[in-house]
């Protein structure tokens, strides 16, 4: 079954377009990964005094996922996604989850 890996940003107010942005424009290369199956970016409610948005990639398994964690292509994606390029944009690190899948049910 699938691994869902999902990180939880808290975007300030006013900043959900620059974090959209930075999303939108990066080099992310998952899509050369083994395992990669797909990524999206959610916006959810205002609350607390942010936006919640979550990143939710899904890959055939945890082992997969590992691999792109400790791969080159990690790296090169995150090389210009340090912490400078978000201050004023998020309030503190984003919040990692992982799950397995252990039931699914599709269409």
């Amino acid at each position: 079954m699938a691994y869902i890996a999902m990180n939880r940003f808290r975007v300030l107010p006013g900043q959900e377009d620059t974090f959209e942005t930075i999303w939108r424009d990066r080099e992310s290369h998952l899509h050369e990964m083994p395992g990669f199956i797909e990524f999206r970016m959610l916006k959810g409610p205002q609350q607390g005094g942010h936006t919640l948005y979550v990143s939710h990639a899904t890959w055939a398994s945890e082992d997969d996922f590992r691999g792109w964690m400790t791969s080159a292509q990690f790296r090169g994606s995150h090389k210009n996604a340090g912490r400078s390029r978000m201050d004023g944009v998020i309030d503190g690190p984003p919040d990692f989850e992982g799950f397995e899948t252990v039931l699914h049910q599709a269409k």
